[in-house]
């Protein structure tokens, strides 16, 4: 069976190839494309594939772009962070998905599903592009983020508009957040709480201690071990690194 890995982050995508080949030798992964413009071009080049395995955010925007540009003749299996709930969109039009850290087992179970489709020799009808997109966006679940925090001044109760936090930190095992005013405040919440409350677009957490909105960066400066060095405001006492694994997808979400 031929495969394309449609995924941005190398790493990613080279385990995703290595767990295919010993989840199913039969599997050839014939491609790994990074971007929506490099798969448009190559899906419009090459025969189509068995089946693609594909990221929703890569490097230049959303995989669902590629569905406006091309009809897709190939079952498409979306890798995603998304949970089961928020993704009940992508079973229309014979779509699975595998939710990350991908597991080998949900692999090989998708692996079967597929093998078996090609065996029964049932012709894949290729995507209707606009009903797909219909159906997604219809039923993809609207998150309401959070926007305000309830916090406690003294003896009093104090609301913060989410607009005005610069950043949330991890500081001797306190949550605490800033906020533009340079004033700091506890706030309760994990950060990985946090980081599910906020909008992605206007938060990103560039390491195990900062979740930093986008309005709080003042500057960008490479760093030692292909890391980025920040500057804040208001200023963090520490220095503020993005984290290596974290370097790509920083990129991709400063560029909107």
């Amino acid at each position: 069976m031929k495969v394309i890995i449609i995924e941005d982050e190398q790493p990613a995508a080279l385990q995703l190839k290595k767990l295919l080949t010993q989840t199913d030798p039969s599997v050839s992964v014939i491609e790994i494309i990074d971007s929506v413009e490099s798969s448009v071009k190559w899906l419009q080049t090459f025969p189509a594939p068995d089946a693609i395995f594909m990221d929703i955010q890569i490097a230049d925007g959303l995989s669902f772009d590629i569905f406006n540009h091309v009809n897709i003749q190939s079952p498409v299996v979306f890798t995603t962070a998304f949970d089961q709930y928020a993704i009940k969109a992508f079973k229309v039009n014979a779509v699975d998905y595998l939710l990350k850290p991908i597991d080998e087992d949900e692999l090989g179970e998708v692996l079967d599903k597929l093998k078996k489709k090609k065996r029964e020799t049932i012709p894949f009808e290729p995507f209707d592009n606009g009903l797909f997109l219909k159906n997604l966006l219809q039923d993809f679940p609207k998150k309401d983020y959070k926007q305000r925090f309830l916090i406690k001044n003294g003896q009093n109760l104090t609301s913060i508009v989410v607009s005005d936090i610069a950043y949330f930190f991890s500081e001797d095992g306190v949550n605490q957040f800033y906020v533009f005013s340079n004033k700091k405040h506890i706030v309760e919440n994990t950060l990985d709480e946090l980081e599910s409350f906020l909008n992605p677009k206007d938060f990103f957490r560039i390491n195990r201690k900062l979740i930093v909105s986008i309005k709080a960066i003042q500057k960008i400066s490479p760093h030692f071990n292909s890391r980025l060095k920040l500057s804040l405001t208001p200023q963090y006492r520490d220095e503020i690194l993005v984290a290596r694994e974290r370097v790509s997808d920083f990129k991709a979400w400063l560029g909107g």
